[in-house]
């Protein structure tokens, strides 16, 4: 799995596999995020699986799902992993949903603009123009 950067200490990625976890960690990730709701897609690994691998490798692990825009209870799950200003990778089903919720709860912060949000998922293939970010 290729990781994408968001910004130095952000990564966003498609579904992660038990062995992405140890790549994730040899990066420097602290803790992963996932943004896939369970069961979407058959096959994928499931949130308690992801989360003991995780747990294993001395990782932290949210599971915060979400289907379309995330919601309150999401943002605020990924708000909390980002204030720890430590690594993290973030993931769902195309790295999309989560890129949303990345930007989503920066702009929540005002710690980057509009512009500079759009700007930093597009360098890592995602747009977000049409995202209320105003």
């Amino acid at each position: 799995m290729t990781f994408k950067a968001l910004s130095d200490t952000v990564y966003v990625s498609g579904q992660i596999s038990l062995q992405d976890i140890e790549i994730a960690r040899s990066m420097g990730v602290r803790t992963i995020i996932s943004n896939r709701p369970d069961t979407e897609e058959p096959g994928q690994p499931t949130a308690d699986e992801l989360a003991q691998a995780a747990a294993a490798l001395g990782l932290g692990f949210i599971h915060a799902p979400t289907r379309g825009l995330p919601d309150t209870k999401v943002l605020d799950a990924v708000g909390a992993a980002l204030r720890k200003d430590e690594p993290v990778l973030m993931f769902c089903r195309s790295g999309m949903r989560s890129a949303a919720a990345w930007a989503l709860s920066m702009h929540q912060t005002g710690q980057m603009s509009r512009d500079q949000l759009v700007a930093a998922a597009a360098g890592a293939g995602y747009d977000l123009a049409s995202l209320p970010l105003d």
